[in-house]
């Protein structure tokens, strides 16, 4: 009897054990309306949308919710019934603590565990950085107005230091924390902002820790720059092909020109339509000496009626556009490494690229240097 009772007790402490396997998200909700959902997501397994996994009630401004054990770090959110925005947190396992302010949720402070200590650091000097960009181009603009050259030179300067320790900020971060997930978010935002080399970014990847490139996000990442790396200028740009607007297939061997450019755009980019009238003034000065432009947008699937739209309304008509209509997930854009637009590739007639993401000025530049043009 006596031995039967002892494995009674050691089930029960097992089954003891077992319980606390996981982690527990609580916190306070400034002026909370009670019984207010607050939902728990995650990103899918392609990193491409949130699924919401569990959901908890707000009672007296709180709220405590014991989540299951995590396998391997995740980019997590909470998000609350009538409040805009999410919560961005890191869930590892370790017991994480929420003051969320539904007016303003980004503003929300989370605490726990290392790797939401590297994020919300990490997100602080994102915050500085804009503040301080944001005080210089508003000093710009007045120093514009009163026509003041020399402040003007100024702070072009302090713009620039302001560039130049965001890049070291993000490098040094990637580089200290090699076990954290947060290191990834960050080397993907270095390739979105087209800050460092491919080789650069590779270097700092391959520094990361073997557990971390495992991460899903992680793979993603060294897809991209793989991709990044094939595009390299010097490198020959990947053919493609895809659907015209009249339904019709066209490849990029089919139009390449003395020189070519591949555009990545799509009618709901507002930096790309700002652009595109001076894409217009390059193609009428140069395309008769052998300049040529195939455009490839990223519109959504069901939208081509606003691509065809925005060719008309911006004068596009003269040269080539495809598309596959499949927004982010465009096949083409992948092979590109283009994880945000406008993004510009010029190739010389052999398809070769010799230049990447000229805008204005700096685009006829180029363009006129290649074709021998001196009348620029």
């Amino acid at each position: 009897m006596r031995k039967i009772l002892m494995l009674s007790v050691l089930a029960m402490l097992a089954s003891c054990e077992e319980d606390k396997e996981g982690y527990v998200i609580s916190g306070t909700v400034e002026n909370a309306t009670e019984g207010q959902n607050i939902y728990v997501s995650e990103l899918n397994d392609t990193n491409t949308q949130t699924v919401v996994t569990d959901t908890v009630k707000v009672v007296d401004g709180k709220f405590e919710l014991d989540l299951p054990e995590k396998e391997v770090p995740s980019i997590s959110f909470l998000t609350m019934d009538g409040a805009r925005g999410n919560v961005l947190y890191i869930a590892d396992n370790t017991p994480i603590s929420f003051e969320i302010y539904p007016d303003s949720l980004y503003a929300s402070k989370v605490t726990g565990g290392k790797d939401n200590e590297v994020l919300y650091g990490y997100m602080t000097k994102i915050r500085e950085t804009n503040e301080k960009m944001g005080k210089a181009r508003n000093e710009m603009r007045q120093a514009f107005t009163s026509k003041d050259t020399a402040k003007l030179e100024e702070l072009k300067i302090t713009q620039q230091e302001i560039s130049e320790n965001d890049k070291i900020n993000k490098k040094e971060l990637v580089e200290q924390n090699p076990n954290s997930i947060v290191s990834v978010m960050v080397l993907q935002d270095m390739v979105n902002t087209k800050m460092y080399s491919s080789s650069e970014l590779r270097a700092l990847f391959d520094g990361l820790s073997p557990e971390v490139k495992q991460l899903s996000l992680a793979q993603m990442l060294d897809q991209n720059l793989k991709n990044l790396s094939r595009t390299d200028i010097g490198s020959i740009a990947p053919e493609f092909s895809a659907e015209t607007p009249d339904g019709e297939q066209l490849a990029l061997k089919d139009v390449l020109g003395k020189v070519t450019l591949v555009d990545f755009w799509a009618s709901w980019c507002k930096p790309c339509r700002v652009e595109n009238p001076n894409i217009v003034n390059v193609y009428k000065k140069y395309h008769d000496k052998g300049f040529n432009i195939i455009q490839v947008s990223l519109d959504r699937q069901g939208q081509k009626d606003k691509w065809l739209q925005a060719i008309q309304e911006d004068n596009l008509g003269e040269w080539n556009h495809v598309s596959n209509l499949m927004f982010w997930q465009d096949p083409i854009a992948a092979s590109y490494g283009v994880r945000a637009i406008p993004a510009a590739f010029l190739l010389d007639e052999e398809g070769k690229i010799i230049a990447k993401n000229l805008r204005g000025e700096q685009l006829e530049t180029k363009v006129a240097e290649v074709l021998n043009d001196d009348s620029k």
